[in-house]
């Protein structure tokens, strides 16, 4: 028995940028969602800017998740269909 070392090191590289690459789009689409929070004052803290307008925060959110489910679903078609 033999391990293709070259073989391993190329899925656990590819499982490990696709995992990357899903928590960090879902990350900025919760970032993106927070544009829509209502802003809370707080007791002594200094009133803090909006750093994205709600729609724009809306779009970038959607266009993360549709990254992320992109990413979930050439996944699942490279493990059923190959």
């Amino acid at each position: 028995m033999s391990i293709h070392w070259g073989s391993l090191l190329a899925v656990f590289l590819t499982s490990l940028g696709a995992t990357l690459a899903f928590v960090a789009l879902v990350a900025a689409a919760l970032v993106g969602l927070s544009a829509r929070a209502p802003q809370l004052a707080a007791c002594d803290a200094a009133p803090r800017g909006r750093t994205l307008p709600p729609r724009v925060g809306t779009a970038v959110a959607a266009a993360c998740l549709g990254g992320a489910g992109a990413i979930v679903l050439v996944g699942l078609w490279a493990m059923i269909m190959r």
